[in-house]
């Protein structure tokens, strides 16, 4: 089970030097599973994501949305993969059931005055799965992946991929509860070999956004000490914070939990 990062950021993709150690990439992570490529969102690190897969002959991926809000999706008309016809993709998505599904919000995406071509324009082998968050599956024999809710306007799905013995968690786009640790998402996360934790904010700042639905490094801490995580990553990273504010929260977070790191682009890890 190896996880590689390809975008890092949220909320809108950054450029300049201010941001060449870490990316400017919005959210986008590859776990592979064996020779089964997951992509966990298709924020703009998908395009880059994309050639490599193709030159790895890695024609055949499933792609799971946390949720469909812009930095998650703006990288799908870009994804080398949809434009292949001997690829084949497998989309999901665990929030958008009843009132809408996955398939018509990446049409509206695509669809004019948006952009200039359609769905009907990719060549690849598309489905289009609707979940509700909780549900769980398989993607294959020895790959189960469980899923929850998240708290985030329009909601959020946050997800656990289970392969051999190793679990990867990504759970962003969610906003805590100050001095309240939620014990559903702790025993959720129980003992997963890696954390991916959504650490937009610092406690210190927390305050100024709430209801915007995003959490902070320091929770990520608290639920990786309660749910017994073996190793955290500090994830999707505010637009205002720089590579030198980033190399600070590494410091301060590796301080208090020794088995984390600041995710960015080019980051790899084997499970």
């Amino acid at each position: 089970m190896e996880v590689s990062f390809w975008g890092v950021r949220g909320s809108l993709p950054c450029a300049g030097v201010d941001y060449n150690r870490y990316g400017g990439n919005t959210s986008c992570v590859l776990v592979m599973c064996g020779e089964v490529p997951i992509i966990l969102d298709s924020g703009t690190g998908i395009r880059s994501l994309g050639e490599s897969l193709i030159s790895k002959n890695l024609l055949n991926c499933h792609l799971l949305y946390s949720h469909v809000h812009w930095d998650h999706i703006m990288g799908f008309p870009f994804f080398s993969l949809l434009y292949s016809p001997k690829a084949t993709v497998k989309i999901r998505c665990g929030n958008l059931l009843p009132k809408r599904n996955i398939k018509e919000i990446l049409n509206l995406q695509m669809s004019t005055p948006n952009f200039p071509i359609g769905l009907n324009s990719l060549s690849a082998s598309l489905e289009y799965i609707d979940f509700e968050a909780g549900d769980s599956f398989n993607i294959h024999a020895d790959i189960s992946v469980m899923t929850t809710g998240l708290n985030h306007p329009d909601g959020a799905t946050g997800y656990r991929i289970n392969y051999r013995g190793k679990s990867v968690c990504y759970i962003t786009d969610t906003e805590h509860t100050p001095d309240a640790l939620d014990f559903q998402l702790v025993k959720f996360l129980k003992g997963a070999d890696l954390l991916i934790y959504d650490s937009t904010y610092t406690d210190s700042n927390f305050s100024q956004f709430k209801g915007w639905g995003h959490s902070t490094w320091q929770e990520g801490i608290r639920l990786s000490r309660a749910a017994d995580i073996q190793r955290l990553a500090i994830f999707h990273h505010d637009p205002a914070s720089t590579d030198t504010i980033l190399d600070q929260i590494s410091v301060e977070t590796k301080a208090l939990f020794p088995n984390s790191f600041v995710a960015s682009e080019g980051t790899a890890i084997s499970l």
